[in-house]
């Protein structure tokens, strides 16, 4: 059982829509639609009345509401008294960032920042976007780390969220080479022979980052989705089997260019910069956090934001 599922099914009870509620819990209504089947199999029951609209509760539904809420209370009102208590970890600072700034950037970040700011203790949550941008709203963690761009911004209350610039990164379109070490494909193929892309899920960041830029470009794109996924580390390992075409981060595919078991599948207008980003939470008076934040606020470059 995921608490996420119980905070769902309140949102739900509270809107009487499945598509309020999705927008509200800034998840798709099929994937809204997914966890509250997921918490009635928990359950062992139908708790939304699917029948009716606006949707209504059954009545195993109404009593289950009932005991989530003060279960819900519950365990949050414990959770912030054993963290005023007990600091996390020995007052390790929480990053949540997402799976490929966890893996490709924050490492070479945090060894920099010991060996200029010194060293101190930290704990890295990898997750999606959406569940990073919670465990910062939420309290859970310290420091947020994500990709942004000003046609698709992380938006968050800019008079209770900092955030820093700590540097950029570019989605390169990249393949496997042929014996001449060119690109064995190249974009923006043919209608007649379109290009295998493995390629983003339509919901997650790089998917819409990609979608944004050929929506921007006059070439057209002929391309055709042969494999799937949300994250860019299994979309590069596929590629590196031979199998198509992805955008890929640079940050995370550097050895491979350099050794050119990958190789660019197209000019710079197929690239996509972003930008990358560090937020906190004014509100947290943490002084380590405090204290980090001061210096990375005089010392980076690319600082947008104290």
């Amino acid at each position: 059982m995921d608490l996420k599922w119980l905070e769902d099914f309140l949102c739900l009870a509270e809107t009487q829509s499945f598509s309020r509620a999705a927008e509200e819990r800034h998840i798709t209504q099929s994937a809204l639609s997914k966890r509250i089947r997921s918490l009635e199999s928990w359950v062992g029951a139908d708790l939304v009345d699917r029948s009716m609209y606006p949707t209504r509760l059954t009545p195993a539904g109404k009593l289950f509401r009932n005991h989530a809420q003060e279960f819900l209370k519950g365990l949050l009102d414990s959770r912030a008294l054993i963290r005023g208590q007990h600091p996390i970890r020995n007052g390790a600072l929480l990053v949540a960032a997402g799976h490929t700034l966890s893996l490709n950037f924050f490492p070479a970040w945090l060894h920099n920042i010991h060996a200029t700011f010194g060293e101190f203790k930290t704990r890295v949550v990898a997750s999606n976007v959406h569940d990073s941008v919670l465990e910062l709203v939420d309290g859970s963690c310290d420091l947020l780390l994500c990709y942004q761009h000003p046609e698709l911004p992380i938006t968050l209350d800019p008079d209770r969220y900092a955030h820093i610039v700590l540097g950029t990164d570019t989605l390169i379109p990249v393949c496997t080479p042929n014996a001449q070490g060119n690109p064995n494909t190249s974009l923006p193929g043919t209608k007649l022979k379109p290009i295998r892309q493995l390629a983003y899920t339509k919901t997650s960041y790089f998917g819409r980052a990609i979608d944004l830029l050929l929506s921007k470009l006059h070439t057209p794109c002929h391309v055709e989705t042969f494999y799937e996924s949300d994250m860019a580390e299994l979309l590069k390992k596929i590629a590196l089997e031979g199998y198509g075409l992805a955008w890929l981060p640079k940050s995370s595919i550097l050895k491979e260019l350099a050794n050119q078991t990958l190789v660019p599948a197209g000019e710079t207008q197929w690239h996509f910069k972003l930008e990358i980003w560090l937020f906190r939470d004014l509100q947290n008076k943490k002084p380590a956090l405090d204290r980090l934040w001061n210096f990375l606020s005089q010392s980076s470059p690319h600082n947008a934001d104290q």
